[in-house]
């Protein structure tokens, strides 16, 4: 087949080509879904860390597999109230700032020497809000040590109901609400036993619904009830949907919610989480007290009181949308999603593969081409991954995706399907992600035809740009060896790589014999040249 049709055995990978993709056979590197994936591990004594930088406090859980199992040997928990610092151009004014980067390096100690596989840090609200501040994210990420993640609404809802089912144990397939109250965001979620049904995540938290309302601490009749009804407004357009798919039990998380716990049981108005009879005692409260530094309640920390009263009245504006009488308080959170998650990918039972399936067949990718795109990708990258400094934990996987998606925005069009499968790619909601990842996974594929599009890249986090550059010129050569799209043998392949030069090398005569293929690379040459690259192929 000219122009590239196929993978030869030396680059076979989860499928017998020469059966024209039907004979597969067990792959130890592959998911159950197919989908290839490098080894991530833990520190050698098995210890892992996850790191939440949420809007109003920063939270760290260290801890140890057992048996496969975490168990925990650390906390750590810091009131940063990061949101209440983005200035109108959305970016930190210099005391939340250093606040913020002193509370990292503290953490940052206990995390020194923990491997790269073994932790993970995300960020929230703020940080989504403030993450064209670059040199802020910089400057946390080397005073942590490790790259920080930043995760949509919906995969930080995710995370949240992860954390909670998790902490609970629970095995049983119970519809349950779960409530997350942040500091600037508020995530819902209704799910059955581990898996989420429906999620949404508002623009909404106790930071900045204090900054709102009680932005002087005063705490009037009239201005609980204003920030109640904006709380309701947020929550109008979700009511219906989640009243629909009803539940058993409610259950909240984060430390709002647990800070209302603790007060309605401290208080004696609801011995058995928080009712919504205890809610109603509360708020009246808070209208008495008059002022938050006035504000005395038992079971309230000092250092929660600035932002309790943002807190309650979203906490109340829920309970009464979608017709709560009781909620129980969870020990789980995001920071424990995050933990589980660490140890699934650990198990290389990587939610975000699965992500990469559903896409897929969702916008119905011909999978059998992806596949053979993939593997051929893979080789590649294997060949040239210690001469181009790329990390195998990491990268890997993320070209071996964007390879089974890079056909994604046909379901659009096939004019510049590349566009549309990047535009797709990056505002779409993919379980297990962070925003980097997607616009890595956008920009590859956005890159894989036609011309190279460097201002893309340059978009991406700086440590990203030239990896993210050199996994698109291998995407783009397996493309290319597979534009006949036929599932026949490639030859054996030799790509070596020194800085911006590629060489590819294939057996004697083999281009001779397939001129499609040596004009397709001919032209690819032209493309990558202008975008600084320098490309060669012989046989």
């Amino acid at each position: 087949g000219q122009g590239g049709a196929g993978v030869a055995s030396q680059v076979l990978h989860r499928a017998d080509l020469a059966s024209g993709g039907r004979g597969r056979r067990a792959c130890p590197q592959c998911t159950p879904t197919g989908v290839r994936v490098h080894p991530v591990s833990a520190a050698a004594d098995g210890t892992v860390a996850a790191v939440d930088l949420g809007s109003n406090s920063f939270h760290m859980i260290v801890a140890r597999l057992e048996d496969g199992e975490p168990r925990v040997l650390d906390r750590l928990r810091e009131m940063v109230r990061l949101a209440e610092g983005v200035t109108a151009d959305n970016r930190l004014t210099a005391p939340v700032r250093q606040r913020a980067l002193d509370c990292l390096q503290r953490f940052g100690q206990r995390l020194r020497g923990l491997p790269e596989g073994a932790v993970r840090v995300v960020g929230t609200n703020t940080l989504r809000r403030i993450q064209s501040d670059r040199g802020f994210l910089a400057a946390a990420e080397a005073a942590l040590g490790h790259r920080v993640e930043i995760v949509s609404g919906i995969e930080e809802a995710r995370l949240v109901y992860s954390g909670v089912v998790g902490s609970l144990g629970a095995r049983d397939r119970e519809r349950r609400l779960v409530m997350d109250i942040g500091g600037g965001s508020t995530e819902l979620i209704v799910g059955e036993g581990p898996e989420p049904v429906h999620m949404e995540s508002l623009y909404m938290g106790c930071v900045s619904m204090t900054r709102r309302f009680f932005a002087d601490g005063r705490l009037s009749r009239k201005r609980l009830r204003q920030a109640v009804t904006a709380a309701r407004l947020e929550l109008e357009p979700v009511e219906a949907a989640f009243r629909r798919l009803g539940w058993k039990r409610a259950q909240g998380a984060s430390g709002t919610i647990k800070a209302v716990g603790r007060v309605v049981a401290a208080e004696g108005w609801c011995r058995d989480g928080i009712s919504a009879a205890a809610l109603e005692r509360l708020l009246v409260r808070l209208e008495a007290a008059g002022d938050s530094e006035r504000l005395v309640l038992a079971g309230l920390a000092p250092d929660r009181r600035p932002v309790f009263a943002g807190g309650v009245v979203i906490l109340h504006a829920a309970f009464v949308a979608l017709g709560i009488e009781r909620m129980t308080v969870s020990r789980g959170a995001l920071r424990e999603g995050l933990l589980y998650d660490l140890v699934g990918r650990l198990r290389h039972a990587d939610v975000r593969a699965r992500a990469i399936a559903a896409c897929g067949r969702r916008f119905r990718v011909d999978q059998d081409h992806g596949e053979r795109v993939a593997a051929t990708a893979a080789v590649l990258f294997d060949q040239v991954a210690a001469d181009w400094e790329l990390d195998r934990a990491a990268l890997g996987p993320l070209l071996d995706w964007a390879a089974r998606l890079h056909e994604i925005g046909l379901v659009v069009s096939h004019a510049q399907f590349h566009k549309h499968g990047a535009y797709l790619l990056a505002h779409a909601d993919l379980a297990g992600f962070s925003l980097q990842e997607q616009a890595l996974l956008a920009a590859l594929v956005r890159a894989h035809r036609r011309k190279f599009p460097l201002a893309v890249f340059e978009e991406l986090p700086t440590t990203w740009q030239r990896p993210a550059r050199r996994l698109a010129l291998l995407l783009r050569l397996a493309v290319l060896l597979h534009r006949g799209r036929a599932a026949v043998r490639l030859p054996p392949l030799r790509l070596k790589a020194d800085g911006a030069r590629l060489r590819l090398v294939f057996p004697p005569g083999w281009l001779a014999a397939h001129p499609l293929t040596r004009a397709d690379l001919e032209a690819e040459r032209a493309w990558v040249e202008r975008a600084g690259f320098a490309l060669a192929f012989a046989d």
